[in-house]
């Protein structure tokens, strides 16, 4: 799939519409996207409980893929709202490279719906992927961080923007293989005190997953009792 291609929605949800339209289709709407779109958005219904990987509809809930189940990430859990597919894809490219930040209050408002339906227990608190600082002057903003404070709004769960850190400047993963992948970001996370604490880490994509493992993999080593990996959408 060629993540980078401007799909049909991408003019539509790059500029937004008015406040009573839909941000997808542009028709009137009640809130930031019409049933309809809402309904045909990628939902990433069947899924590797471990790494939110999409599997076949007949696979039964909870189960994990064959990588995870013969080498399980340090994550206890892992789920995405959404494939990344169109126009879930232009919404992040949007939001991540040119500042259309309304796609992350759309988008948290989405993920934050499907959430809170869940049966089991919430995260005590929600950290958002760091990036590092001199990407962070540069752009402006965490677009992982931005989500974030939408989702931790409307589920009432703290947000720990400055809890972690990225040690050091990383290439950007995109054009990366999965192995160059994970030794470009081993060691690159750093994680403050969340002893005995259940905790939500939060990025704006899971690709391979090599970022959400090592963030894991840090904020275990800072004492976490149980890590969910929460994103907006996962590669397929």
């Amino acid at each position: 799939m060629a993540y980078g291609l401007v799909d049909k929605f991408s003019v539509r949800v790059g500029a937004f519409a008015a406040p009573d339209r839909c941000h997808l289709c542009g028709l009137a709407s009640r809130g930031q996207a019409c049933t309809a779109c809402v309904r045909d958005l990628p939902w990433n219904c069947h899924a590797c409980h471990r790494c939110a990987l999409p599997l076949d509809s007949a696979t039964p809930s909870g189960a994990c893929c064959a990588d995870c189940a013969g080498k399980p990430p340090p994550q206890d859990a892992a789920w995405t709202a959404f494939t990344y597919r169109p126009p879930v894809s232009s919404l992040l490219l949007n939001l991540k490279f040119h500042g259309r930040l309304a796609g992350a209050h759309l988008l948290g408002g989405l993920m934050a719906t499907r959430l809170a339906t869940r049966a089991t227990p919430m995260p005590e608190l929600i950290v958002p992927v760091p990036l590092h600082r001199a990407r962070l002057r540069a752009r402006g903003y965490n677009q992982a961080g931005e989500v974030a404070r939408e989702l931790g709004r409307r589920l009432s769960i703290p947000v720990a923007t400055a809890l972690a850190q990225r040690r050091r400047a990383t290439l950007e993963q995109t054009r990366l293989h999965a192995e160059q992948r994970r030794h470009n970001l081993h060691g690159a996370f750093e994680v403050g005190d969340v002893r005995g604490r259940h905790v939500a880490l939060l990025d704006d994509v899971i690709t391979t997953g090599a970022t959400m493992a090592e963030f894991a993999a840090a904020a275990r080593q800072s004492g976490a009792r149980r890590i969910e990996a929460w994103a907006v959408a996962r590669a397929e």
